[in-house]
């Protein structure tokens, strides 16, 4: 990925003509294995108190379904978190939470997007924390052997806690099961050719797989994912083909894998009576296939995951009131400004017309060049925090000290 920077630093303040104490948004996402986006928004408010005490700084960590998403939602609804011991993606014992949080507490726009009642309470389970890619060194990622059964424990002992329903955050996923993995463990069985019960289930059981029997739990909550992910199931934009790569999938195993899921998505329409067209509607080919699964099984819902985040933590009040905006996270690239929660924030940023800073640990020149054809000249401001060629581990240990330099800087 190509370093953009500024070639000179230009101060943010002189911009900002209020006789009013300045007002600033920090809004981070996460820097990939260097910084929480709590910790960014933390570090960058520090930074800006040391050299400007005047100013009023309103903290917002941003999440975009994956690592964060239960904790950053849960808190700011003023919920509670429960930890649970649930299976990983290749069925170690990990600790793992769900938050719960009063439907009530939430902001009206909120509760429409995720069409439920405002009374009764809410799970917010984050699918990282159990079936995350993160959680695998790299020689044990391989999609064939991970699975979303922990998902599914989390599941249970939200419905266990009688929760009206859950909402799920399904970015970083190790998996490519269609969910199935998750289903077991709140009540679907698998049966054999010879009839006998197959048990943690993962791609690579699935040509054994005969027939489906049993029904997931009567008592299981609504279910709601929270999704930006607009690719299908199947194809050459689907979830084998686009994510399975990143999640270990040996070289050559694509045309395999695609046509292993795509018998048992076959298998799954066919004994729920569902149609076979979901496996083409956008986003169900998000965390291998979860949504899918749990759309055919059990009337999963998918929701705007941006926009439920947005009205969630009011974002565009806390924009519209700002004076200044500061956004940041790992890499800011193309991805960036197809939906993810650091691209979508800038766009309120332009659209109320403030001052946007954007601090990321690398920057794609084409990336910046996109968002600043959009804005007037000199009102977006690009920082990298890393140099080319440097090692990952130098730049995320430096991440945390580098961003408040620069934002030192910059004021």
């Amino acid at each position: 990925m190509k370093e953009e920077n500024e070639s000179f630093i230009l101060p943010l303040l002189p911009f900002i003509p209020h006789p009013h104490p300045v007002r600033v948004l920090l809004a981070f996402d996460k820097f990939k294995h260097a910084l929480g986006a709590a910790g960014a928004c933390a570090a960058a408010a520090a930074a800006i108190r040391e050299v400007f005490p005047n100013a009023h700084t309103d903290e917002a960590p941003l999440t975009d379904g994956g690592e964060g998403f239960c904790e950053i939602l849960t808190h700011a609804a003023g919920g509670h978190v429960h930890k649970h011991q649930v299976h990983g993606p290749r069925l170690a014992p990990i600790e793992a939470h769900w938050g719960e949080v009063d439907l009530a507490r939430l902001p009206k726009p909120a509760i429409d997007l995720l069409d439920l009642p405002d009374h009764g309470k809410l799970a917010v389970i984050e699918m990282a924390q159990a079936s995350g890619l993160d959680l695998l060194e790299p020689e044990q990622r391989d999609p064939w052997h991970a699975t979303s059964f922990g998902v599914g424990e989390l599941i249970g002992h939200a419905a266990e806690a009688h929760v009206r329903a859950v909402l799920l955050g399904i970015g970083g996923s190790a998996t490519n099961d269609l969910g199935l993995g998750a289903l077991e463990a709140v009540g679907l069985e698998f049966r054999d050719t010879s009839g006998a019960s197959m048990h943690k289930i993962t791609p690579a059981k699935f040509g054994d797989l005969a027939r489906f029997a049993g029904e997931p739990w009567p008592h299981l909550p609504d279910l709601r994912i929270a999704c930006d992910v607009r690719n299908p199931l199947l194809g050459p934009n689907g979830a084998t083909a686009i994510f399975a790569p990143q999640k270990g999938m040996p070289d050559g195993d694509f045309p395999r894998l695609e046509k292993t899921v795509g018998a048992m998505a076959k298998k799954l329409c066919a004994h729920f009576d569902q149609p076979r067209t979901l496996m083409m509607e956008p986003g169900t080919g998000a965390a291998g296939g979860l949504g899918f699964g749990l759309r055919v099984v059990c009337a999963a819902k998918l929701t705007p995951g941006f926009e439920l985040i947005s009205t969630w933590l009011k974002l565009e009040e806390h924009v519209r009131t700002a004076d200044l905006v500061l956004t940041g996270e790992g890499a800011f690239d193309s991805s960036s400004l197809s939906g993810k929660a650091v691209g979508a924030l800038a766009e309120l940023a332009l659209k109320h017309h403030k001052k946007l800073a954007i601090f990321a640990g690398q920057v794609d020149a084409s990336a910046a060049a996109s968002l600043r054809t959009r804005a007037p000249e000199g009102r977006v401001q690009m920082h990298a925090l890393s140099t080319d060629h440097e090692p990952a581990e130098t730049s995320h240990r430096a991440t945390r000290a580098r961003l408040a330099a620069k934002i030192k800087a910059v004021f």
